[in-house]
């Protein structure tokens, strides 16, 4: 398993890939590879096999407890702890003060950041399309949060190249935010645009206070030997990115 680089100490965030040894195998070939999503069609007990494969190896960091959501393009977020619920919570954010416990968010082209405290004393995962972005999920995600988030991790995500939107989606941000008029390159049609997911993030991470911004470097939609990408090929997998504090 690999980590990010740079974080506070005690703190583990990282994606998962298509290639994982604990693959198991699938009669479905778009869904082969570590799938970690139970709403694409895939075999339950398959897509289970490979969460306690991650979990068993964050226990091996003291990790005793994890919580997946059922993820909506919202811009619900969740604080959670000691309690845990008997249902998949609704949303796109969570929060957690709480040491052993990691938090998953899913995506296959939609943007998760991570974020935390310069003590490593709390973090955060979210999942943030457009919609997500556009609505306020980080805003929401940051105003939820105990202490101020003084970093952020974005993992991997379409790049702009690949990410064609309407006018309308470009409205939507620009409308809010002026000055994200940059992250959209004209495209072939005039009322079409690419857009930059990692560069509207930076943006508005950085007017919260979030100074340190790591990753933002990949592409889901043309690493397709390591990522799965929902524009690729809308039959397909779930990454998962998670953080927990040892």
């Amino acid at each position: 398993m690999q980590f990010v680089q740079g974080l506070p100490s005690g703190v583990y965030v990282g994606q998962t890939r298509v290639h994982h040894e604990k693959t198991q195998a699938s009669a479905k070939p778009k869904l082969a590879g570590f799938n970690l999503a139970l709403h694409v069609g895939d075999d339950a007990k398959r897509v289970q096999q490979h969460r306690m494969a991650l979990l068993a190896e964050f226990a091996e960091f003291g990790v005793d407890k994890v919580t997946w959501m059922t993820q909506t393009h919202s811009t619900i977020c969740h604080s959670i702890n000691e309690e845990i619920p008997f249902e998949a919570l609704e949303g796109d954010g969570l929060v957690t003060q709480r040491k052993a416990h990691a938090l998953m968010m899913m995506t296959a082209d939609c943007l998760p950041v991570v974020l935390g405290n310069v003590e490593g004393t709390e973090v955060a995962n979210l999942h943030a399309g457009w919609r997500g972005l556009a609505g306020g999920i980080i805003e929401n995600t940051i105003a939820a949060m105990q202490t101020p988030p003084t970093w952020a991790w974005l993992g991997a995500a379409i790049s702009q190249p690949c990410f064609e939107i309407g006018e309308e989606v470009k409205l939507v941000f620009c409308s809010k935010y002026p000055e994200l008029e940059s992250a959209f390159q004209a495209g072939e049609k005039a009322t079409k645009f690419y857009a930059d997911l990692y560069a509207i993030a930076r943006f508005i991470l950085q007017q919260h206070g979030v100074t340190t911004v790591l990753g933002g470097d990949q592409c889901s939609y043309q690493q397709t030997e390591e990522y799965f990408s929902y524009r690729r090929e809308a039959k397909t997998g779930r990454m998962a990115t998670f953080v927990f504090m040892a």
